[in-house]
């Protein structure tokens, strides 16, 4: 049956009355319908669309409709966000939200950096406004919860890819404090979002490797994508046009860029970065008799920018409205005071260059023109790991590196007044920690310093200012070496195996240190007795998880218990908790959480001889961006555990309100291996599935994949589709 887009009339041939008026269609919607005519989307098996058209900007429309039909919901919603508009939906409990976002993101000026676009980016914004207004009508029944009109300036408020970006390092209490009452120079507010007594955070960022061909089994080039960020955060999805773009993988929702991915010659893996390039200035603000503000810059005064931002937000009566004056120094908005100060911050603040650097990096198939793009110095909050046809791989490390001066400790708030404070420039490609080709044959990055991203052949820390990167060392990066050093004969599946290597190399030093403290334990502690079991099961145990594993559940909530426990003294003594629980833990609070962490199992599950798989599971339950869970509700088995011991398949999961069981949002979300050669392979899994609508074929499909990863074929050339095509359409077509 021939499809009907969505302004054709039935003609009725039978029918000797008069023909009823066709609807009237507006002359911009007309205009969608006859560019939706010049698009293909093509959806394979597992729901991934594959949008094929003649322009770039033609397959971006198409992209965005696409996405809507996914997730309207998260597009809208990460633009709501982005634009500083989230209270309009939420209530007031987002203005401090919408006020960060609003210091750094003005509508204004994204309309004037809109304007002196060059054509080709300017078509491309032109296109995914298009796509997302034209998804709008022609689906009525869909009702956006604030922008019922996508204008094509917006696509400039979120130009990169990054589940957090530069902007939300701004701490929202300490904002609160600041802007919440009235301002005063001499306030003191101090404010820690850090919660020491709570578990350990899930650590967020990726993982990526890239391996040389001297160590494949087919001597090409392979690569890892491994984000790990909340669940359903990203479109998986394939654009293809006539003017050279071909890119695969993973697009946050509501972006029109391939943002991990691959194209026909060249991949690209994006972690979060280490790197140190956003500073606090400490400034010296003086109250003038008219009621302005200077701030001292050496001799000089300079006026303190005030201006007013409104931020809307829903209320009991509708839409309210409250106001803030808020002030700016040449660095950038003040964000909060610190004993007497008011701090600026700086940041990179290039949206029309970002977004030009993140949609080019698609259509760069070689190293050169990947270098080239990298010119735009955009790429601020991440690492790449990049390989390509040619044999290429490389580390880059994070391109917004602002060159200062060494001798300030630029992880602390430098003082304003200083002149010498002030950046000089950026650092250069070759001035950066990057590892192109060592000789090793393999390069990666967990989120980790870049002194150790190629093992032996990394760049000397020595070499490069403290200020260029302020991480260290981590337990996936111990983990990732292991698994990647002196190994030869890489296959897609091998790799796939490295990524899920179930190896926690933080239990390999914290069990050991459990077993001495019960050894040592005098027989007349109780607690030697009560937990001999558990240390029984421990000793042989290979630190590994399986979802049979009960040596990994004792393992887990022996470690979250121990974090608990110790923490508040490590915050005291102002010593990282890993360090803490391996150097200060006292024999007798290791025995005291393996005691909880049995007892609680007991509770919980009925003996605590429950293996992990009972435990760890993934559950979708409807399509809201909070998920929640039910143990009463399916869920699926997950054999691997959190980032936080070392696990590089990450699965971050904990016990919710009402439950016993732990579910994960967050960890692997789309994980991709690919070998770059003459033609393109490539296998792939989403957490849980495409489609964010309950009952939808691919709402829950790769649920099971996901959780045993279990990687698909990814069906890159048009011919693999052939026998894998559930539906080919126009935007609009019903």
């Amino acid at each position: 049956m021939k499809l009907l887009t969505l302004f054709c009339v039935l003609a009725l041939a039978s029918c000797s009355s008069p023909q009823p008026a066709a609807p009237t269609v507006s002359p911009e919607v007309a205009a969608w319908q006859q560019r939706a005519d010049g698009v293909t989307i093509v959806r394979d098996d597992w729901g991934v669309p594959h949008i094929y058209a003649k322009t770039d900007a033609d397959v971006v429309f198409g992209l965005m409709y696409a996405q809507a039909e996914d997730d309207f919901n998260r597009v809208e919603t990460n633009f709501i966000n982005s634009q500083g508009r989230l209270a309009e939906a939420e209530g007031e409990g987002a203005i401090y939200r919408d006020l960060r976002m609003k210091l750094f993101i003005d509508p204004v000026q994204l309309k004037a950096d809109y304007a002196k676009a060059e054509p080709w980016l300017k078509a491309l914004m032109d296109g995914w406004a298009d796509g997302l207004n034209f998804y709008l009508a022609a689906h009525p029944e869909v009702k956006p919860r604030v922008i019922t009109k996508f204008e094509p300036w917006m696509a400039l408020s979120f130009s990169e890819g990054s589940i957090g970006g530069d902007i939300e390092q701004v701490n929202l209490g300490q904002l609160e404090a600041f802007y919440g009452t009235e301002v005063k120079p001499t306030s003191t507010a101090r404010f820690d979002s850090t919660d020491f007594n709570a578990p350990p955070a899930e650590p967020t960022g990726s993982n990526g490797f890239a391996i040389a061909g001297a160590n494949t089994a087919s001597g090409k080039a392979q690569l890892l994508i491994n984000p790990h960020t909340s669940f359903f955060f990203r479109e998986e999805a394939q654009m293809v046009s006539e003017e050279g773009l071909n890119a695969y993988g993973a697009l946050t929702w509501g972006q029109f860029f391939i943002y991990q991915g691959f194209n026909d010659k060249a991949g690209w893996m994006h972690t979060t970065s280490s790197v140190d390039n956003i500073d606090d200035y400490l400034e010296t603000v003086t109250k003038k008799a008219d009621g302005s503000y200077t701030y001292r810059v050496g001799t000089e005064e300079r006026p303190l920018v005030a201006s007013k931002i409104t931020v809307p937000y829903k209320s009991a009566n509708g839409v309210a409205n409250k106001e803030f004056t808020v002030y700016k120094t040449h660095r950038g908005p003040i964000v909060r005071s610190v004993d007497g100060k008011w701090v600026s911050i700086r940041m990179m603040q290039e949206p029309l260059k970002a977004l030009n650097q993140s949609y080019s990096r698609t259509k760069a198939r070689n190293l050169a023109e990947y270098k080239k793009v990298m010119d735009l110095h955009t790429n601020s909050s991440n690492n790449t790991l990049y390989a390509d046809a040619d044999g290429n791989i490389a580390f880059f490390h994070s391109n917004f590196i602002p060159k200062r001066n060494p001798k300030f400790d630029w992880t602390k708030p430098v003082d304003g007044t200083d002149p010498a404070t002030e950046w000089d420039g950026l650092l250069s490609f070759d001035e950066s920690p990057n590892s192109v080709n060592p000789k090793n044959g393999w390069v990666y990055n967990t989120n980790n310093f870049p002194y150790s991203a190629a093992g032996a052949n990394s760049p000397k820390q020595k070499d490069y200012p403290a200020y260029v990167d302020s991480g260290t060392e981590n337990p996936r990066g111990v983990h990732a070496i292991r698994v990647l050093d002196g190994k030869k004969g890489f296959t897609l599946d091998s790799l796939i195996g490295a990524a899920y290597d179930s190896y926690m190399p933080e239990f390999d030093i914290q069990i050991p240190l459990l077993l001495k403290a019960h050894a040592a334990a005098p027989a007349s502690n109780p607690l030697k007795a009560k937990v001999a079991d558990q240390i029984a099961i421990l000793k042989n145990w290979d630190y590994r998880w399986s979802a049979a594993s009960v040596e990994t559940s004792v393992a887990v909530f022996y470690g979250e218990d121990l974090w608990q426990r110790v923490s508040p003294a490590a915050r005291k003594a102002n010593i990282d908790t890993y360090d803490y629980m391996k150097l200060k833990a006292t024999p007798q609070e290791r025995l005291e959480s393996l005691a909880a962490a049995a007892d609680k199992l007991t509770a919980d599950f009925g003996k605590w001889q429950t293996p992990w798989g009972d435990i760890n599971r993934f559950q979708r339950n409807d399509g809201a961006i909070v998920q929640k869970f039910d143990d009463a509700k399916p869920s699926t088995p997950v054999m691997f555990g959190s980032a936080r011991w070392g696990s590089l398949a990450s699965f971050g999961a904990r016990a919710y309100s009402g439950t016993k069981k732990w579910y994960g949002t967050s960890g692997n979300s789309f994980v991709a291996v690919i070998e770059f050669g003459d033609q393109v392979k490539a296998k792939a899994v989403t957490a849980g599935g495409l489609n964010s609508v309950p009952g939808s074929k691919h709402f829950g499909d790769q649920a099971e994949r996901y959780a045993t990863g279990n990687l698909r074929d990814v069906y890159f050339y048009r011919d693999q589709l052939k026998g894998h095509t559930e539906r080919e359409y126009k935007p609009g077509q019903k």
